[in-house]
């Protein structure tokens, strides 16, 4: 009989690398945000990989960066204290970028963590060819060479295509310890229902917003309650939001011209939102300035940072 194993690992990498599509292509489902916007990701989302030899709780940290702002502290901080804890580390290095000073940073402080297993997985592949992607993968193994860290494997994937996903997997729960499934079957993540539905609104929110918007938007589920006055057979679930910017002039953005904006987050959040609750939803979506917030300790612990 085959060894049961169960663990944890994290994806590592700098803003934008592919860490959270990935995550869901793993998953099998939609539990990280993705944005083209980079520093999309604010938690450690947890998803869960189900294999008949293991059980991969696969953990998407937010980029590690440069931090201008308290939250960017918060966050690099939650990275750190996020690979002190797993079994294994996957650090994803976008095939269709070079390997610049920002991953060699990320490299060197992976190197200082002994005793544990490092993949380098090269993200991507689906946007480069053949001898494109070969030199890529040199570059990594010589980026892990300088800074003395030796990869447990380097491996190319592409999380839109699909391609070696399955071998990642298995690769990954081969590096876990032995034991026992530690979440049931076929549950997707351990997230609260209310930060996956903050998640999915801020996703939405984010999606063609100009630049200096996405790190001004935090979302907080206020209360969600089934309506008291229908039919047992037709439920329906009243979710209350808040959407909180630093400034009025964002305020003014992300409500749109006569609520057209605010209406259109309402209406592409509504569908993901119902899957995710299993019924229907009326959606009360409010925008409130909460000046400076990435700044303000107080305003972080109140929006949950």
């Amino acid at each position: 009989m085959s060894t049961f194993r169960s663990g944890f690992a994290c994806f590592v990498g700098r803003p934008n690398a592919g860490k959270s599509t990935l995550t869901n292509a793993l998953v099998g489902g939609k539990i990280a945000i993705t944005s083209s916007k980079p520093q999309t990701t604010r938690h450690a989302i947890r998803g869960l990989v189900h294999r008949e030899d293991g059980q991969l709780v696969l953990i998407d940290t937010p980029g590690l960066h440069k931090p201008h702002t308290l939250l960017g502290q918060r966050l690099n901080a939650l990275v750190r204290t996020t690979w002190s804890e797993v079994d294994t580390i996957g650090m994803c290095l976008p095939a269709n970028e070079s390997v610049g000073e920002g991953d060699k940073f990320l490299i060197r402080e992976l190197a200082q963590i002994s005793r544990k297993p490092v993949f380098a997985i090269a993200t991507k592949t689906d946007l480069v060819k053949g001898d494109k992607l070969r030199d890529h993968l040199l570059s990594i193994q010589r980026a892990g060479a300088d800074a003395g860290l030796q990869w447990k494997e380097i491996i190319p994937v592409s999380a839109v295509s699909g391609e070696q996903v399955e071998l990642l997997a298995e690769l990954l729960v081969a590096t876990l310890p032995e034991g026992p499934a530690l979440y049931p079957e076929g549950q997707l993540t351990d997230e609260p229902e209310e930060t996956l539905i903050a998640e999915i609104i801020r996703e939405a929110a984010l999606e063609g917003v100009r630049d200096e918007l996405p790190h001004s938007i935090a979302v907080v589920v206020d209360e969600m309650v089934p309506r008291a006055d229908r039919p047992k057979d037709k439920p329906m679930i009243d979710v209350r939001v808040n959407v909180y910017v630093e400034r009025d002039s964002q305020k003014g953005i992300i409500i749109g011209k006569q609520g057209a904006r605010l209406k259109e987050i309402g209406s592409n959040s509504r569908a993901q939102i119902e899957a995710i609750l299993g019924t229907p939803v009326y959606l009360d979506l409010h925008v409130k300035v909460a000046k400076e917030w990435q700044r303000d300790p107080k305003q972080l612990r109140k929006l949950g940072f």
